[in-house]
């Protein structure tokens, strides 16, 4: 189940990637590359205090979750993305 706190980074209708917290109507912000979304969403997680970083590829499916730490995650696996 999705907090209100965590975030998704997804492909928007114009093109950009959108950083956009769960709870919210609009995107926290845009961004020209994915890269650039995905870290920015990275560092307000942790700013927050930790949560789920869940990113969306360009054909809108789930690409991959990842935890920000001092996110509650009560079995953490081994991250072989990063």
């Amino acid at each position: 189940m999705s907090k209100e706190r965590d975030r998704m980074v997804y492909k928007n209708a114009e093109g950009n990637w959108a950083n956009k917290r769960n709870d919210a109507g609009r995107a926290s912000s845009v961004h020209s590359t994915q890269k650039e979304a995905i870290d920015t969403a990275r560092e307000m997680l942790n700013n927050q205090g930790g949560g789920e970083l869940t990113t969306k590829g360009v054909n809108g499916r789930i690409r991959s979750k990842d935890t920000i730490a001092p996110g509650n995650d009560p079995c953490p696996p081994k991250d072989t993305e990063y």
